[in-house]
């Protein structure tokens, strides 16, 4: 996994500043805390627009995830980016970071609730409650596949260079959106082999999907001012999954 530093980006696609206001929204999952941050688009008419919900990389709610949802307000949508680990938690250290996303990797449950728990709370803020898509990168991108498998119905699943292995007992039977996979071939965390099951997975369950792999693109490829970060396919990544979400909204 990646340490991401919003601040050094050394290159990134251009986009506009946004004129939307975020904020950051306090609330309760399981009567424990949470902060995620909420964002409307600038322009058209902000309470219809379709949602994005963004789940965090293993090191927390950070910079990162506000930037990519204030692009997608940008873009015209709503965004509410999810807090998995709790408010005030935000791990720095490798160690802590593992601790945090192995205790969720093993209660798959709580990870359920924590997920539905953000929608709520998003929807509580005025946001839409028909037109919905989740995403997430790295251990956000697993646990948005686990939300696919959830029966949460959303219009569709996306993951960025996420965890693509399914849990011993779960399956896609009960999926009900469509999915799309963002994946490296030069990631040696989550391989191609990995990529190959899944595919042959959702295929199996005739789940509607697309997966695209981008060549010497390693883990974390769209983390910018790291050195895993790769332009051109971070560019073209977001280029399609901002398609993908107009195709499933229209």
């Amino acid at each position: 996994m990646t340490t991401k530093h919003f601040f050094l980006i050394a290159a990134v696609f251009s986009f506009s500043i946004s004129l939307a206001q975020g904020k950051f929204v306090t609330y309760e999952v399981d009567n424990e805390p949470y902060e995620g941050y909420y964002i409307r688009p600038s322009t058209g008419n902000p309470g219809n627009a379709a949602l994005v919900l963004i789940l965090h990389d293993w090191d927390g709610l950070t910079d990162y995830e506000v930037k990519r949802a204030n692009m997608l307000a940008e873009e015209g949508y709503q965004v509410f980016a999810a807090d998995l680990f709790g408010k005030g938690i935000r791990p720095t250290e490798n160690k802590e970071k593992a601790q945090h996303t192995g205790e969720l990797y093993k209660d798959r449950s709580k990870l359920r609730r924590l997920m539905t728990g953000a929608l709520h709370a998003a929807r509580q803020q005025g946001a839409e409650t028909e037109k919905v898509a989740a995403m997430g990168y790295c251990f956000g991108g697993a646990a948005a596949l686990e939300l696919a498998r959830s029966e949460t119905a959303l219009k569709g699943f996306a993951t960025f260079h996420g965890g693509l292995g399914t849990p011993e007992g779960q399956d896609y039977s009960k999926t009900r959106g469509k999915i799309i996979i963002f994946h490296g071939t030069a990631d040696t965390a989550i391989t191609m082999d990995d990529f190959a099951a899944l595919a042959k997975e959702l295929e199996a369950a005739k789940i509607p999907h697309e997966m695209t792999s981008y060549g010497n693109a390693p883990h974390g490829f769209t983390v910018f001012g790291t050195p895993a970060y790769r332009l051109e396919a971070d560019k073209q990544s977001w280029k399609r999954f901002i398609k993908f979400l107009e195709e499933i909204f229209s």
